[in-house]
Parts: structure tokens; sequence; C-alpha cells
């Protein structure tokens, strides 16, 4: 099973469903929501991020909001996603306590999270580490749990495998996501290049593959 089949099983049937894209970025995950029959809103707080989902995806909605402030009443929808989102938050347990007001009742949200650990990880840690924030949204989810803010309706780990044709092609896609990233990658290449030809599996056609753990969350809120 991989991530995006999980978020739409757990919104089945997704036709006419109104779901939020939390950190929807450029709007890959809404294309696919949206394909599948959802109405769609995707929040970012990224200008150039919006824009190009606008540009995607014109028969979604999309707002600049933060993840801790969504602009939108309660109960206006019907799940919710945060993919790769939640770590980039700067109050993880903010996002999930307004994720939680905005669903309906019987709502979902999933949250589909990369874990401290892969050749992925490893590859990717010279550049930024990532080490502290994602065991921050760990313990935000699990925190949430333990007040039975949320009940927990799946919780399953998969691997997310990547293949590149190159460093400079690995390099590429991790400053897609942040272009931040770009002035740490010229400054560390020799670093950052070990690490990735140390972390990365030759593979028999010549790529390089990586791989990185997602541990995903299938979260309901609990009746207040």
């Amino acid at each position: 099973m991989d991530a995006w089949t999980l978020i739409r099983d757990s919104f089945a049937p997704l036709p006419g469903k109104r779901i939020l894209d939390i950190g929807c970025g450029p709007g890959a995950l809404a294309r696919r929501l949206v394909d599948a029959g959802a109405a769609v809103t995707g929040i970012d707080p990224g200008g150039a991020a919006l824009a190009r989902a606008r540009e995607t995806v014109p028969e979604a909605r999309f707002e600049s909001a933060t993840g801790e402030a969504l602009t939108f009443p309660d109960a206006g929808f019907d799940g919710a996603v945060m993919l790769n989102a939640l770590h980039h938050v700067p109050d993880p347990a903010a996002a999930l306590a307004e994720a939680a007001r905005v669903l309906v009742p019987g709502g979902r949200l999933v949250v589909v999270e990369p874990l401290a650990e892969g050749s992925f990880f490893d590859a990717l840690r010279p550049i930024e580490d990532e080490t502290a924030v994602r065991a921050a949204a760990q313990a935000a989810i699990a925190d949430a749990l333990a007040r039975r803010a949320y009940a927990c309706r799946r919780d399953v780990t998969v691997e997310r495998r990547e293949h590149f044709e190159s460093l400079d092609a690995f390099l590429a896609r991790v400053s897609a996501v942040d272009p931040a990233r770009a002035a740490t990658i010229r400054d560390r290449r020799p670093v950052i290049a070990e690490a990735f030809h140390k972390a990365a599996a030759r593979e028999a056609d010549g790529r390089f593959g990586l791989v990185q753990p997602l541990r995903i969350h299938v979260l309901e809120p609990e009746a207040a």
C-alpha cells in the first residue's frame, strides 16, 4: 500500500467530498483528489507554491494560510490531509487542533509524515537535518491521542521509494521542495555528495535508489 491509496480509501467514496489539503504545496495531491471527484480546498503559506497550485489545479480553491490558523468556519470539511506537512509547522499541536475544528462530525484527518530514518533521510541530512522537527510532529500526534482529542483509525508505516539518475537529479528534487536549500547545497556539495553516494543503492539500470519510511495516521476527532 502507498500513501495515495490510503488517503483515497480513508475518504471513500471521494466524489463530492469536501477535502482540505493542509500544506498543499504546488498542488500535486490536490490534482489527484480532484481527479478522483473531490471538492478540494488547499492552503499553504507560500505564495509561489500557491501560484503553481492554481495553475496545476484550476478546479480547486487555494488560500494563503498556516496550519495553526485556518481561515475557515467550524465543521466545513468532510476530510483533511497533511501530506509531508506537519513537521514543517512551527506548532504541530495547534495545527492538529485546527484540523479537528474544521472537520464535520465523523470527518477524518490523514497525516502522512516522513520518519527520521531511511536512506533518503540519510542523504538529505547534510542539507537539512529534520530529526528534531520530525520527532516533534510524531510527539504532537501521540499527545493528541493521549488526550483523546483524536481517535486513531489506522497507524501504518509504508516505504516511499524514489529513483534518481544522478546526484544532480536528487538535488533538484529536494530543492524543489524548499528553494532555500540551494545555498546549503552550493556551500556543502562535497559533503552532500558523499552522503548521497553512501546512502543510495545502485540499481541494475544504473539509477540510484533511496527509501523514505512514511508513517500514516488516519485520525478522527473525538466528540467534545
